[in-house]
């Protein structure tokens, strides 16, 4: 993108305004304020993960649903549900998750395919349950209010997690060989491993329940959020200061990679200003005459393909400023803002379904590195039923707008 970008620059505008450019490009960038809520969101992630934050949501989520046939799968994604509330990252919840459901679900004798298939298509939830990072980057590009795309993304949220625990069951019905129910326990047990998750709760709350009641902004919101994961990190015992030391180069080093990411892609939006590309294409898509219902479906098919060779992280900040225009200068029959906020949720789930294609689908690879005994092929095939719900998703949310924006009614 930094090559494109510049290279097109060059061309349209000259070698010196390029080079001026340049010179003050990356400060005027990141030198928002706003843009301190990525980093503080992937440090509370790296404190929730020090804590055994997710350890303590798998296993209340399996004392709850691990004696049913494919429950210690849907615990696996019930506890990626709640540890993406305050992780904000795909990658990094199934990289959690693996290491705790991984060898519960070994014991019971889940098959490669189920065991691995359910923790990459876990994984997808971090970005999409808030506070997601993507989310806030496209808020960023598309100059939308963050708290109301985290808004409508909760009930999107929730349907993907039941849609993927629908999908285990209806799996493990067809293949019951696949897995085995785990030991019940009694309502003593699940209840005192329900108290254990109250610290995610609390800092849930504290964090959306604070930018929703106006106390915080987002930017605030996330670094209380972080402050107070990392308490009860340090509480647990777990914070050490060599320890504190890992968890900031890590939050800089992922930072800086999604900064750099975020610098191409300005390079290449100063290019298609300077072409006015995104303006030709949307007055073109005019011109055409289609429904456009039409429009959309095309740009989320493309958005499906693209997802098969490129990250979530790149696709969004390269493709919004083109299909962005495009999709706001169309008539949906509802308001700018909404219209936006509707395009943007829709965007993050076709996105998300990128996470676990082949053949770059980047949880199935973190995935593989954990459980080295399975075959990548394995993974790829323990996906389907869970892409199976991803389209039918897709679909209600195309179908009736209304299932993001209604977040929006409660609190707006």
């Amino acid at each position: 993108m930094l090559a494109v970008g510049l290279g097109g620059y060059i061309y349209l505008a000259g070698w010196t305004p390029a080079i001026n450019g340049l010179k003050s490009l990356a400060y005027d960038q990141f030198s928002s304020y706003t843009f301190s809520i990525v980093p503080l969101f992937l440090l509370m992630g790296e404190f929730a993960s020090l804590a055994g934050l997710s350890q303590a949501l798998f296993r209340s989520a399996n004392t709850w649903l691990g004696h049913r046939p494919g429950g210690i799968a849907m615990a696996t994604i019930g506890g990626s549900a709640g540890f993406g509330a305050i992780a904000g990252s795909s990658m990094a919840t199934a990289a959690t998750m693996a290491q705790v459901a991984l060898p519960e679900m070994r014991k019971y004798g889940y098959s490669g395919s189920l065991s691995t298939g359910s923790i990459a298509a876990g994984g997808t939830l971090g970005i999409l349950i808030p506070p997601s990072i993507v989310l806030v980057l496209y808020a960023i590009l598309t100059e939308q209010n963050i708290a109301k795309l985290f808004a409508a993304a909760f009930i999107p949220g929730i349907l993907a997690a039941l849609g993927y625990m629908i999908a285990i069951a209806v799996y493990v019905r067809l293949r019951p060989a696949e897995s085995k129910a785990g030991e019940r326990v009694g309502y003593r047990t699940r209840f005192i491993e329900l108290w254990r998750v109250w610290p995610v709760v609390a800092i849930f709350i504290l964090v959306i329940g604070g930018i929703y009641s106006g106390i915080f902004t987002p930017t605030e919101a996330a670094a209380v959020g972080a402050a107070a994961t990392g308490l009860v990190a340090l509480l647990k015992g777990s914070l050490s200061l060599k320890v504190l030391q890992r968890s900031l180069l890590n939050t800089a080093k992922t930072t800086g990679m999604i900064f750099l990411i975020v610098l191409g892609a300005q390079l290449i939006n100063i290019f298609l200003a300077l072409s006015r590309l995104p303006q030709f294409a949307a007055g073109r898509i005019s011109d055409w005459n289609v429904a456009p219902l039409v429009v959309l479906v095309a740009v989320l098919v493309l958005y499906f393909i693209l997802g098969t060779i490129m990250d979530s992280l790149s696709m969004i900040l390269l493709t919004t400023p083109i299909f962005f225009p495009i999709i706001m200068g169309l008539n949906f029959g509802m308001a700018p803002d909404d219209l936006a906020i509707w395009f943007g949720i829709l965007t993050l789930v076709t996105v998300e379904v990128g996470l676990i294609t082949p053949p770059v689908g980047l949880n199935v690879y973190i995935i593989n590195s954990l459980a080295k005994d399975v075959p990548m092929i394995e993974t790829f095939k323990g996906v389907v039923p869970f892409l199976v719900s991803d389209l039918v998703r897709i679909i209600l949310l195309v179908a009736f707008p209304a299932i993001t924006l209604v977040a929006l009614r409660w609190l707006f």
